[in-house]
């Protein structure tokens, strides 16, 4: 789980101001946060099984955002995907 520090600082680097937390760009850069803490659980807890499941929807959501982005502003698409060092 991000705590309140880690969640402003990546809102106010993604949104466009320090309250936009709905935008598709803040939203994926969240998603990519927590998605990567998630990594790092699974090192030492192989078999915690229930948590995969939850990663796999974030990692779903996150791909359709990322798509919804690419459709609607292909120029924040490319910015967002090598700010974040996604492979896409």
């Amino acid at each position: 789980m991000l705590t309140k520090e880690t969640k402003e600082e990546i809102i106010k680097k993604y949104g466009k101001n320090e309250k936009d937390t709905g935008s598709v760009e803040v939203q994926i850069a969240l998603l990519t946060a927590e998605i990567n803490e998630l990594n790092v659980h699974f090192q030492t807890h192989i078999h915690d099984f229930h948590s995969k499941r939850g990663l796999m929807k974030k990692i779903g959501h996150r791909r359709s955002l990322l798509t919804y982005l690419k459709e609607n502003d292909l120029h924040a698409y490319e910015e967002l995907v090598k700010s974040l060092g996604l492979r896409k």
